[in-house]
């Protein structure tokens, strides 16, 4: 620790901070514009200028030195800096007055207006009039993809979009050519950018020189109602702020969360909110004569009511989609409870998750924080970049601080970082355990190593036997110990281990995805859309949903649902985080929470499910598990389960292992009513080439 004063306030703070966390700590304000907690210094704008006691007769950028290069006074007194001297201030001015000599006056056009940082701090550490009155400089503005909109006049050079993707993103998608006036930020060649993190750039620029394309001119901040809620385009749970004006959602934002997503936020995450409103369900409809027809709520019910009276509770399924809350899982699992079926499941995919060995099998126990602890890392059939993109830039980070060994088993492109190709599949992972290779000589030396476990390699046949694999390896190296327990894995489905804690799968004698395909009377689907509907034989379909995907096109019966930014839901990350989403609107037309449809399909059946309203439900589900009470908390996972996975052994199959993601922008029936989002899969799919606008 240090002490220094600040402003006279004598403080203590760590010796590795810049002066600018210290006066922070101190409680002064400082201007910066190039300046940002998690990115390199650049030192660029100089609006952080202080001023050192006992230093050059001249203002010192703040950013740029640390409170360990300040001389004590002659004395031995604590070293001082001041933030509101007249020197400081004539300093800010000017440093003001340079930004704004060639800054175009576009503010009633601007889409930053109004969350500006130039606009605020011109207006407390600026000046009313300028000296210059020569032309402004013009840049052309550059093409970099359908997501981020470019006004490069009123770029200020700092830099904080280039040290993102560099840094961050793990590509050097955006740099600085030229010098003095002619200095421009661009992407040389002009293509879009590749990086699935890009609309980050957006938060970070301080001016309005990149804003969201998507949202150019659709409203102002001022307008919105502002909901903090949580993302479910993936299982990582990132912290968001969803923005409403009336019933439309206009954009969603990242909040901070240190332990979860830091402040970043994936593209599919930022930009998807235009799906919200495309190809909605906001009616019950029937099938008659082999065509959709719509119908009134009680004909959609007493439809469903004939069918599910023709058929025996063993011939009736129910399968959990993605997107699915944790309330309305529940719902489902108490009616087809009461209607005496077995035959559920929340594991669309077929991944051969069991929740009978324990909460430690099915989630990722080192947590997304705990990567950061790490010291070498195992990928087993993920490319977390696509599944998981704030979570990979967790690993990046920790990449980039150096001494992390990474080896992958299976097939997975560029990560954004280094990492040793061991193999392709199972043979592979049963290779690994004798322990011979470079790579495992550092992995079996790590003190907290950890393996993750994705999707693409325990879907389908012999998941079991990988899984049980991975776990028998994670012993033979010590990384399951009480002080740390490195087996870990990566889902990505929102819904998934909310479902496993649940325990949505299928009960005794009960049948799973694969096994209730072209073999039951009545199924029930609840969101889920990413099965082959082809193989659902001749099943009369309810579909609880919110979009006219495969399911709805599938469907006898469609029963509109509310989507994640419409109801209150709770959800559980890949880490086992418990997250409530708020309701930042309502869904439209006759849509209603998906819940409120299974409970009043549950009076009609004659099943009457023992709840009237949300708090009831939680209250019943809450005194079933509960660990969902506990908010942004994840309950400890008994390991004593692994062994047991560790031991269950089976036969893996021969297939390489490969992500579970093939198309990162169209992943769920929201991402696919998307048109922003068809437009980066198509780009993608063209190697981001196009030519400029």
């Amino acid at each position: 620790m240090a002490k220094l004063k600040v402003d006279g306030k004598e403080i203590e703070v760590p010796d590795h901070y810049t002066l600018l966390q210290a006066a922070e700590a101190a409680g002064a304000e400082v201007p910066r514009f190039c300046f940002h907690e998690r990115l390199s210094i650049a030192g660029n704008c100089r609006m952080c200028l202080v001023e050192v006691k006992g230093g050059p007769p001249k203002p010192t950028a703040s950013c740029a030195m640390g409170v360990r290069d300040l001389r004590p006074g002659p004395n031995g007194e604590a070293p001082e800096m001041f933030t509101n001297t007249p020197m400081v201030k004539k300093a800010r001015e000017g440093v003001m007055e340079f930004l704004l000599i060639n800054h175009p006056l576009d503010c009633p056009i601007c889409d930053q207006g109004g969350e500006c940082d130039l606009q605020d701090q011109a207006m407390a550490f600026g000046v009313d009039s300028s000296r210059y009155h020569e032309n402004k400089r013009a840049v052309e503005d550059k093409y970099i993809g359908p997501l981020v909109k470019t006004i490069m006049n009123r770029c200020i050079h700092c830099t904080r979009c280039v040290r993102f993707t560099t840094e961050v993103a793990g590509i050097s998608e955006l740099g600085l050519i030229g010098r003095g006036e002619d200095a421009e930020i661009t992407t040389y060649l002009e293509q879009a950018m590749t990086s699935e993190l890009q609309g980050n750039v957006i938060d970070l620029c301080p001016v309005g020189a990149l804003t969201s394309r998507p949202y150019a001119f659709q409203a102002r901040p001022w307008e919105l109602s502002k909901t903090e809620s949580i993302d479910v385009m993936d299982a990582v749970g990132s912290a968001i702020r969803v923005d409403t004006r009336g019933r439309e959602v206009m954009r969603i934002m990242p909040r901070i969360n240190e332990e979860v997503n830091e402040e970043w936020i994936s593209d599919k995450t930022r930009f998807i909110w235009d799906g919200l409103r495309t190809q909605r369900l906001d009616r019950p409809y029937v099938r008659k004569g082999g065509r959709l027809t719509p119908a009134s709520w009680p004909e959609a019910f007493a439809t469903i009511r004939d069918a599910v009276a023709k058929t025996s509770a063993e011939k009736i399924g129910a399968i959990a989609g993605d997107l699915a809350a944790v309330e309305e899982m529940y719902a489902l699992k108490l009616l087809m409870a009461s209607l005496g079926s077995p035959n559920v499941d929340c594991r669309q995919d077929g991944a051969a998750l069991d929740p009978s060995f324990g909460r430690a099998s099915y989630v990722f126990n080192p947590t997304i924080e705990g990567i950061e602890q790490a010291d070498a890392l195992l990928i087993v059939g993920a490319n977390p970049r696509y599944e998981a993109s704030v979570l990979n830039a967790r690993i990046r980070k920790r990449w980039r601080m150096g001494n992390f060994p990474i080896g992958v088993v299976g097939d997975i492109g560029d990560t954004r970082y280094d990492y040793e190709r061991l193999g392709a599949g199972a043979e592979t992972l049963k290779d690994l355990a004798t322990g011979r290779g470079k790579f495992m000589t550092a992995f079996r030396q790590a003190k907290n190593p950890i393996i993750l476990v994705g999707q693409g390699a325990i879907s389908g046949e012999g998941g079991a036997a990988v899984l049980s694999l991975a776990a028998k390896l994670a012993a033979s190296v010590n990384a399951v110990r009480e002080d740390w327990n490195g087996f870990g894995v990566l889902h990505t489905a929102a819904s998934r281990v909310g479902g496993l804690d649940l325990g949505l799968v299928p009960g005794e004698g009960g049948k799973d995805v694969a096994g209730m395909m072209g073999a039951m009377d009545v199924l029930f689907l609840l969101g889920a859309d990413e099965i082959d509907m082809n193989r659902i034989g001749n099943a009369f379909t309810v579909y609880i949903g919110t979009h006219g995907d495969a399911g709805a096109h599938r469907a006898d019966v469609i029963l509109p649902g509310a989507a994640y930014t419409e109801k209150s839901g709770t959800y559980v990350n890949t880490e086992g985080r418990v997250q409530v989403a708020n309701r930042a609107g309502f869904a439209p037309g006759e849509a209603k929470e998906d819940w409120a449809i299974l409970r009043a399909l549950s009076d009609v059946l004659g099943k009457r499910l023992p709840f009237d309203s949300l708090p009831q439900l939680r209250a019943k589900l809450h005194a079933e598990f509960p660990h969902f009470v506990g908010l942004d908390q994840i309950a400890l996972a008994e390991v004593e389960g692994l062994s047991r996975l560790a031991q269950a052994g089976g036969e893996a199959g021969r297939a390489p292992f490969a992500s579970a993601v093939k198309d990162f922008y169209l992943t769920n029936p929201i991402a696919r009513a998307s048109a922003v989002m068809a437009e980066c899969s198509a780009l993608a799919q063209n190697g981001f080439r196009q030519a400029a606008e």
